[in-house]
């Protein structure tokens, strides 16, 4: 029977965040261990699905990472894969891998409530594109992570996982904290400004975007029509590689991205030391002095490496970039929301009714003016990407602010968001009180196995 996470009877909470980040059972593998067990004969389907079933149902009381999610279904279809496997169907990518979704993305066996208690229960009958392609290479759909309201600010009932008192981060919030809590080893997410980058970095997991245009949002929620951007939580560099390679739209119908993800020469550094522009921009000020030095360690890393790391100023034009972007999101919402607005205004949080309310206020003429800036800023960042490879920065200013609805320190997440550009945070560094921070990692679009490669090269470095 499906369940709801709001309606989970409460737990005691653990008296640390160490019972939920880490266990010691088959949840603690990646999807990528669990694979290599799974061809090598040493797991079922059916014991990896359960294990992770099972913190779901110990934890969620204090984590509720999730919305909807129903164990026994779970259960049942990693029974009958473990069947299908050995009856001799061929395993596929993500044979028998759980996945968590954002609740904004259609599944025809859960609702899909998007946040909000408009739409709670809404089911749509079908599945978005990226879930499709999911079930197709057999990975097993565990639930539906919770999100923020309508993917947007007001948040759901999720915790960080590192310290339950402290936000997990904006509307992907439950796909991190999933992740994170070894929940699941994937989880689908969204990126309008930082949604998927920054609860990565406060819950201490891998997020990572892809460039805009790659993941098709085919079923998926829409608030915007050149921000909206779709991407994967993990637990590993790896798995990222391999939800990438399953979801990415490929082949001759999508001919501009497809010439440059198979350009070799544009995807590999051979020859040179990689260039790599340490990010300085219009809220490096706001970064907070502890993480800012485990970044710097960092780049002292990179350069004994053979890297070539430089800093990286970006151009005035970026002064502007976070109020265009906070104009074109409202004249958006205040469009694509119309019809419910008209009909349920009071059933929206007042965060969400005021920024309609000032989306509604917005000429056509300026929201014009700011998808031209948008563009403007793209085509600048595109002409510059010949100085580097990867630009690097933190994720987040710092580590995840106390409370639900803490204010966020301002970062440049939207930036990259803007200009459509692939970035991934990775679990490197620790903030003010030693809670888990983000580096980020930017590459010039279309470039994303460049940054993936970049990527496992950061953590080969971490490790010494």
């Amino acid at each position: 029977m499906t369940r709801s996470a709001q309606q989970t009877p409460p737990q005691q909470r653990p008296a640390s965040g160490g019972a939920l980040v880490q266990c010691n059972t088959p949840a603690e593998m990646t999807a990528s261990e669990f694979l290599r067990q799974l061809k090598d004969g040493q797991i079922s389907v059916y014991e990896y699905v359960d294990a992770c079933a099972q913190r779901i149902e110990q934890l969620d009381g204090s984590v509720r990472a999730w919305h909807k999610f129903d164990g026994e279904m779970v259960r049942t279809r990693a029974r009958a894969l473990d069947g299908a496997l050995a009856g001799g169907t061929p395993r596929r990518a993500l044979a028998g891998v759980p996945v968590a979704v954002k609740d904004i993305f259609n599944t025809y066996d859960y609702p899909t409530g998007m946040g909000s208690p408009i739409m709670d229960n809404y089911t749509p009958g079908n599945d978005a594109r990226l879930v499709s392609d999911l079930r197709l290479a057999q990975g097993i759909i565990m639930g539906k992570a919770v999100t923020a309201e309508f993917a947007v600010h007001h948040p759901g009932p999720t915790r960080n996982p590192h310290d339950l008192e402290r936000s997990p981060g904006t509307s992907s919030s439950g796909s991190a904290a999933a992740v994170a809590a070894r929940m699941a080893p994937l989880a689908l997410s969204s990126q309008t400004g930082g949604s998927t980058i920054r609860p990565a970095s406060y819950c201490g997991v891998y997020g990572f975007k892809p460039s805009f245009g790659l993941l098709p949002r085919t079923g998926v929620l829409k608030t915007t029509d050149t921000l909206d951007s779709l991407g994967f939580m993990a637990r590993s560099v790896e798995d990222l590689s391999l939800i990438f390679e399953v979801c990415c739209v490929q082949g001759h119908n999508y001919p501009v991205s497809a010439a440059a993800l198979d350009d070799i020469d544009r995807q590999t550094v051979t020859g040179r030391p990689w260039r790599v522009g340490v990010v300085r921009g219009p809220k490096t000020n706001d970064e907070a002095a502890a993480p800012r030095a485990g970044l710097d360690a960092l780049i002292g890393k990179l350069e004994q490496a053979d890297c070539e790391a430089f800093e990286y100023d970006l151009a005035p034009e970026f002064d502007a970039a976070h109020d265009a972007h906070e104009r074109i999101y409202r004249a958006a919402l205040a469009y694509y929301f119309d019809l419910e607005w008209q009909a349920d205004s009071h059933r929206f949080s007042p965060v969400l009714q005021r920024m309609i309310e000032s989306g509604s206020a917005i000429s056509a003429q300026q929201y014009r003016q700011d998808i031209s800036t948008q563009r403007d800023l793209a085509r600048l960042i595109e002409r510059d990407s010949e100085r580097f490879d990867i630009l690097i920065g933190l994720a987040t200013a710092d580590e995840a602010p106390l409370g639900l609805e803490g204010q966020d320190q301002p970062d440049h997440c939207l930036i990259w968001t803007m200009c459509g550009l692939p970035t991934m945070s990775l679990p490197m560094l620790t903030g003010s009180s030693g809670l888990p921070v983000g580096v980020q990692i930017v590459a010039r679009r279309y470039n994303d196995p460049l940054l993936l490669r970049f990527a496992e090269l950061l953590n080969s470095l971490a490790a010494t």
